[in-house]
């Protein structure tokens, strides 16, 4: 999808910003951020912003330097536009990767059009999306073909996207807004890397895909998200890694978010469902073009049995563990070396009937791969278990669903693999977020990053904190890991959630503790007669549940993790945050384990370097939910006693925003009374 319409009067000259020297990029800031300038009404009532202006001029020295910035700005600050402006002004190739598809909508069809119309600058712009955003024409017809549906809305969904191929520009899911993003028809009419045909398919010229990918090439400016940038670094398979080369500059938004994508992607996984999803096109393709002299229904069913039989060697729902976990004695292994035989027998087979068909060829290289990435994960774990090490450059686990398994390799470090991918051609890397330093310490995200000695600066948020937040610890709660503490949490909760008329986000650490404070406050706000809206997460959609709360006016919402970032909800629609806990990462987690056993290996403390720095940016991201405009006001209540009662506490209170504290609700509720008439 690409942009590239010129703003009324344009008038490319010398004397254009585009092409204006470096020198003058601080005037043309100041003016364009100035009260009167043409960003005022995007920019808003705290034009003109200092630390936005601040931060803009130092984006600028950057990019005219082709150096490296790392820069914190606070909540309200106007990040986007900092950047924007001088990536716009310099010109050149700019690709601009954010933390979600909703966010590169934003940018694409707000941001970035509002400060090309400010700069009056005929700059074209693009976006570009994973490949499962896009329809493919091969798979839709044929799904239509063969009606793989399982259900009524798959086939009214179906219907609606046969329109809607005919009728858009992008082929891009996001425009159809009829069907739902989760729908499971989007799954068939979408290719994956290992499905599409390229450029043996015969809609190869019409494949919105390659279109995408085309004006990207051909675009000044290119959206993508983290997900995209890193799975491109790592498969080579989302065409970045055609735009790369001629990229003046690189601008990570919601940087805070890269070194666990970036641990996603240049990791391993193999998983029993691709194993079953390849089992179930083995039968499919065999049966349409290679049916005589191959029983392909016995040739798929043994690696099925034994795909399931490798999951049921854990008999519980869900199980994450390190290879070094698990028992010598265990069946997983006999199971794994099963699967791995049964696995190659269907690769010979394939072999045999590949010419037969394009698409028997296509499941073969899959096949191949998987067989590859099975062999590789199983060699890796012999090799670490004779010589008896467990970590060395990556951790090997397993984690297990109620249906499949996955079987991961992890890098203890992505610093040295995304360092490798900045060296080369000289150019501008900005990474930016409001949560990127631990009490203006950056050296936790730096480390990860392998950003060490790199600059990086901090602009404060423009809000009045002290004036429109408070900061609410309660007393008297028991220890987090005590029994009923989320049934103490949520007595704790009630009066406050009443004295601020619902209009409240309870963010929790865990699903579970999720449905039991749901289950709570239906019971509670049922038996008090409190007519306040309650959402909970998994019950509707995201977006869904965001829209029905800020509609509401004196909802309550009740979330985990993906409520904690990423969500703007101005006004009086929220006023009180409660955070259940701190938001330490499990102590199971198998590659936290890992990477704290490295550390402690180095004479470093695991808890204070890692544990402690990810649950703090995590805090600020819970945090920053509350304030989001300057006419905003509202408490951020924190249940965790060990904000007080342990040493770390201060350090973690001291990188939350300057509200006033308090520890009496009577000054919570006093906070909320309507101030009295004069």
């Amino acid at each position: 999808m690409t942009d590239s319409i010129q703003a009324p009067g344009d008038n490319v000259d010398a004397a254009d910003p585009l092409i204006a020297p470096v020198g003058k990029f601080d005037a043309e800031i100041d003016r364009l951020f100035s009260a009167s300038g043409p960003l005022a009404p995007a920019v808003g009532s705290f034009s003109p912003r200092r630390s936005q202006t601040e931060m803009a001029k130092a984006i600028a020295q950057a990019i005219a330097g082709q150096e490296t910035l790392i820069a914190e700005a606070g909540t309200g600050t106007g990040k986007t536009f900092a950047y924007l402006v001088p990536a716009l002004l310099w010109g050149g190739k700019t690709i601009v990767s954010t933390g979600t598809k909703n966010l590169q909508d934003q940018l694409f069809l707000r941001d970035i059009p509002t400060v090309r119309a400010a700069l009056r600058a005929p700059v074209s712009v693009a976006l570009l999306k994973g490949r499962s955003n896009y329809v493919c024409h091969y798979h839709l017809e044929r799904t239509m073909q063969n009606g793989r549906m399982t259900s009524r809305d798959d086939i009214g969904h179906l219907r609606e996207i046969s329109r809607f191929i005919k009728m858009t520009n992008s082929g891009d899911k996001a425009e159809l807004a009829k069907v739902p993003e989760n729908a499971t028809i989007w799954n068939l009419v979408t290719s994956t890397r290992d499905t599409c045909m390229g450029a043996e398919c015969q809609y190869y010229q019409d494949c919105f895909v390659m279109k995408a990918r085309r004006e990207a090439q051909q675009a000044d400016v290119v959206v993508v998200n983290h997900h995209l940038f890193f799975a491109d670094v790592a498969l080579k398979d989302t065409g970045v890694a055609e735009l790369l080369p001629s990229a003046n500059t690189i601008i990570f938004d919601e940087a805070h978010q890269l070194p666990d994508t970036a641990t996603l992607f240049f990791g391993q996984t193999v998983s029993t469902s691709q194993i079953l999803e390849l089992c179930r096109d083995v039968l499919a393709e065999g049966l349409a073009h290679a049916r005589g002299g191959v029983d392909w229904a016995k040739v798929v069913t043994v690696v099925e049995k034994a795909a399931r039989d490798l999951r049921l060697t854990f008999p519980q729902d869900v199980v994450r563990m390190s290879l070094a976990q698990i028992t010598p004695s265990s069946d997983f292994f006999p199971a794994l070396a099963t699967l791995k035989e049964q696995l190659a027998a269907m690769v010979e087979v394939l072999e045999d009937q590949a010419a037969r068909a394009e698409t028997i060829e296509q499941v073969r290289v899959r096949a191949v791969e998987l067989a590859a990435a099975l062999d590789g994960w199983t060699a890796a774990g012999k090799g670490k278990l004779a010589e008896g090490k467990e970590f060395d450059d990556a951790v090997l686990w397993v984690e297990a669903f109620s249906s499949s398994l996955q079987l991961h390799k992890t890098p203890l470090s992505i610093a040295p693999i995304f360092n490798n991918q900045r060296e080369g051609t000289p150019r501008t890397w900005i990474f930016t977020s409001a949560t990127l330093a631990v009490k203006n310490d950056f050296k936790h995200f730096s480390d990860q990053m392998g950003l060490g000695g790199e600059p990086a600066k901090t602009w404060p948020s423009p809000f009045d904190y002290e004036q429109q937040g408070l900061l609410y610890v309660p007393t008297g709660l028991p220890d987090p890991n005590a029994m009923g503490y989320t049934d103490a949490v949520v007595d704790c909760a009630l009066p406050v959630i009443e004295a601020a008329g619902g209009r409240t986000f309870f963010l929790c650490t865990t699903i579970r503790a999720v449905k039991h404070v749901a289950e709570r406050l239906r019971q509670e706000f049922a038996d008090r007669g409190l007519e306040y809206p309650l959402f909970v997460q998994g019950e509707r959609g995201r977006t869904e549940l965001l829209d029905s709360f800020r509609s509401a006016g004196n909802a309550v919402l009740v979330g985990s993790q993906s409520f904690w970032e990423g969500v703007d909800v101005r006004g009086d629609a929220l006023s009180l945050v409660i955070i259940d806990k701190l938001p330490f990462a499990p102590p199971d987690d198998p590659v936290l384990a890992a990477r704290i056993d490295v550390m402690e290996k180095q004479g470093k403390n695991g808890f204070m370097h890692h544990t402690l720095p990810e649950a703090i940016i995590n805090l600020k991201q819970g945090a920053g939910r509350l304030i989001r405009d300057e006419t905003d006001r509202g408490v951020l209540m924190i249940c965790d006693p060990r904000l007080i009662s342990k040493s770390y506490g201060k350090r973690v209170w001291q990188s939350l925003p300057p509200f006033k504290r308090t520890r009496l609700q009577a000054d919570v509720i006093a906070f909320f009374k309507p101030p009295a008439a004069d």
